[in-house]
């Protein structure tokens, strides 16, 4: 697999993580003993980077991960977690320090370490990056050997332009696939200038983008794909990107004609991601080994050719970007 600079942490990893949240919750059920072989499948393709969170199935995926990782020993993975959202209700005046120490202190039992590799802001509200009081708290967390970096995951353009304002702000987590390029605008230039790390999530547009969805297709009942279609639960973007589902599938079929013979869907969109130098890794989830293994296979494919580029920026201009690119 390729590697990449984490920004300025002294971390490399490769440029296709693990995304730990299907092994924690809200994508229907997803066993134990298939979240465990998913991540073994992708630590055993050569992946070094894994992001979870503290509220992904109320520490289930930090606890996964603690017990596949011991069971591996050897040399660790960078792992990734964030907090934040445990607050309930979730709002600005809940990011006090007292209150990030705790959720800090949770994931290092759960992650069973002494010291997380980095934290994240999970998704704040907005109001939080004009507080400097929240990113000096977790300044003393690290300060305090708790932490050994600190970033934020994003849901806004603004709000990542915002906090890398903060000098020890090492990493962003933002939103970016097919259906969501406005990061390449503006924030991939500051980020490179700044020299912050930048975790593509959703890359996959919570499975549309793997050409196996259909009108027929049925979540279950706690699949936020299910409940969160209109951000009933959580912001609406995290669910197929935020992309109106009909639309979706119609831009997914123009896209599907671009794929080079014999690559899947999702490894097409993975390497689209991957072509951008700003893109320290992108982070996929997967329900069980294959998903994991298939994931992989990205890493080695050649570049995109720039007219296919291009024809992927004109289907999202003429049919994604009217519903996404200002909201966001």
């Amino acid at each position: 697999m390729r590697h990449r600079k984490f920004g300025r942490t002294g971390f490399t990893t490769t440029d296709i993580g693990f995304g730990a949240w299907q092994i924690g919750g809200a994508w229907g059920d997803v066993s134990e003993a298939d979240g465990r072989a998913a991540l073994h499948a992708a630590l055993d393709a050569g992946m070094t980077f894994i992001d979870t969170a503290d509220v992904y199935g109320d520490g289930r995926s930090e606890k996964i991960i603690a017990e596949v990782l011991k069971e591996r020993g050897g040399n660790r993975p960078m792992v990734a977690t964030k907090a934040g959202r445990r607050l309930s209700p979730h709002v600005a005046d809940g990011y006090t320090g007292a209150n990030l120490e705790a959720f800090v202190d949770r994931s290092l039992k759960n992650l069973g370490v002494d010291c997380l590799d980095l934290v994240q802001l999970h998704c704040p509200p907005t109001e939080v990056y004009y507080r400097p009081e929240v990113f000096q708290a977790m300044d003393d967390l690290k300060a305090a050997g708790k932490i050994a970096h600190f970033g934020v995951s994003v849901e806004k353009v603004e709000e990542a332009l915002k906090a890398i304002e903060f000098p020890h702000v090492v990493s962003v987590q933002i939103i970016y696939n097919m259906f969501r390029q406005r990061p390449a605008q503006l924030f991939f230039r500051e980020a490179a200038r700044h020299n912050v790390a930048v975790i593509a999530r959703v890359p996959l547009a919570s499975g549309l983008l793997s050409g196996k969805i259909t009108r027929e297709t049925a979540f279950a009942a706690d699949d936020h794909r299910s409940f969160n279609r209109h951000g009933e639960a959580f912001d609406v973007g995290e669910t197929f990107a935020g992309v109106p589902f009909e639309t979706g599938l119609a831009a997914v079929e123009e896209i599907r004609a671009l794929v080079p013979a014999g690559q899947s869907m999702v490894a097409f969109a993975l390497r689209w991601i991957l072509m951008q130098d700003a893109v320290s890794v992108v982070i996929p989830g997967a329900r069980n080994a294959a998903q994991a293994k298939a994931n992989a296979v990205a890493a080695s494919l050649p570049a995109i050719p720039e007219d296919v580029m291009e024809a992927t920026r004109e289907i999202y201009y003429r049919l994604i970007a009217p519903h996404v690119h200002q909201r966001w």
